[in-house]
């Protein structure tokens, strides 16, 4: 063995950022696929992505291993502009979707729902419809309670500003995202990605900086594929990489847009609902790793992704699933725009692309660059200004499972120090 990898380790080229670099196309042999969409890459980024892709691809012939290497990106601000889980939930409440809870009792809809939140939407929705019935949130009757729903949706709190959810942990779910599949009760799979192909429709036409009307109020009516992530995931495609997508949205509206970037349905993971034996989704979700169907406590948010990622692509059963796994079974690539990525971003093995939208531990640990191996880029389309301060990373950058904000800390437990934003 050693022979037969000695010369061609010999022929690799080690970069100032320590990615190995394959050795030229030979004569005969098919060159590794170049992203060509250039403009909206900052710095050696498309470089370094092109790196990755000219060591990892199936056009190294020196490649290790013959196992596909795994790219994991996460999906809203990050591979399109906006959120495709908000544009469905406006839809949804534009066209009268969403359905009484049973009994009338919003309670039932999260288990992280506050009493006051229960209170106010049971007060706005009142007897607009039967239990089960179809809320009719696109009409004038329907205001107040489109309204409610917005707001806990949107904000995390009735229009009143009492808090909507408590009792969380925040390393592995957002009640506020997972209220959303959890408010898709009693429609199929196939039925709401019927309404997210509606949705996108809509929000693909519509030009930037659209805005649309939910309720009374005013809320972002556009979306967009970023071009460069396309052209990306395109690119590593080609070269023999296993593209995921994992995201905090539900999993059949990912499934939707995810076409358009050439990602099967198989290779998407959202938030998953249970369902009835009729295939209709239940307000209760699918769990991953020690958390069972139903807890609805893990979802794909920060840990949760981490745990759902090492289930559904590296086939990690158990509480194992929420563990760091070695690096062969971890992604060599990811992508991500916030704090609900860090950790499945951290087990990237080679190299990690950021989105910047200013989100502090993400931002926090992509400027410090311990290790080398993160790049940071500004969106594609109507990129964040420079942040003005700081991030505060040495005191109250991370946030920990029960709510308390502290310092983020590198691998070894040192404390990363504050971090100037210069990527924008």
């Amino acid at each position: 063995m050693q022979r037969k990898w000695a010369a061609p380790l010999a022929l690799m080229a080690v970069t100032g950022s320590g990615l190995l670099l394959a050795p030229p196309a030979q004569a005969g042999q098919t060159p590794c696929p170049r992203p060509a969409v250039g403009a909206g890459w900052y710095g050696d980024n498309q470089a370094r992505l092109q790196q990755l892709i000219d060591r990892y691809g199936s056009c190294d012939p020196y490649r290790p291993s013959r196992t596909k290497p795994v790219a994991v990106f996460d999906w809203d601000n990050t591979v399109v502009k906006n959120d495709v889980g908000d544009a469905t939930m406006f839809w949804l409440l534009r066209n009268g979707r969403i359905r009484q809870p049973a009994r009338g009792d919003w309670s039932t809809t999260s288990r992280h729902l506050t009493p006051a939140a229960a209170t106010a939407l049971a007060d706005a929705c009142g007897t607009l419809a039967s239990p089960g019935a179809p809320l009719p949130t696109g009409t004038p009757e329907g205001t107040r309670c489109a309204d409610e729903i917005n707001a806990v949706y949107g904000t995390a709190a009735t229009k009143a500003g009492a808090a909507a959810f408590a009792g969380w942990d925040r390393r592995t779910t957002e009640p506020a995202y997972a209220w959303l599949p959890q408010l898709m009760q009693g429609w199929t799979a196939h039925e709401i990605r019927g309404f997210a192909a509606a949705a996108r429709t809509e929000n693909l036409a519509a030009p930037i900086g659209t805005a649309q009307q939910v309720g009374s109020t005013a809320v972002t009516g556009w979306v967009r594929y970023y071009d460069q992530q396309k052209d990306l995931i395109s690119a590593l495609r080609k070269a023999g990489f296993d593209v995921w997508i994992s995201s905090a949205s539900p999993q059949p509206v990912v499934e939707v847009w995810a076409k358009g970037v050439g990602i099967d349905a198989q290779h998407v993971i959202g938030i998953r609902n249970t369902t009835t034996h009729g295939g209709k989704f239940t307000p209760h979700l699918q769990g991953c790793g020690s958390v069972g169907d139903g807890a609805d406590t893990m979802i794909t948010y920060i840990d949760g992704k981490r745990c759902w990622i090492n289930k559904e692509i590296f086939g990690v059963r158990g509480a194992a699933a929420e563990k760091v796994q070695p690096a062969a079974r971890r992604q060599v690539f990811a992508a991500g725009d916030s704090d609900t990525d860090v950790s499945f971003l951290r087990d990237a093995t080679a190299l990690r692309l950021v989105v910047n939208r200013n989100k502090n531990e993400l931002m926090c640990r992509a400027y410090d660059n311990s290790d080398g191996r993160w790049i940071v880029n500004p969106m594609f389309i109507e990129p964040k200004k420079q942040k003005t301060g700081p991030y505060p990373c040495a005191t109250t950058g991370y946030v920990d499972h029960d709510g308390t904000k502290g310092p983020v800390l590198r691998g070894d437990l040192s404390v990363i120090p504050d971090q100037t934003d210069s990527v924008h």
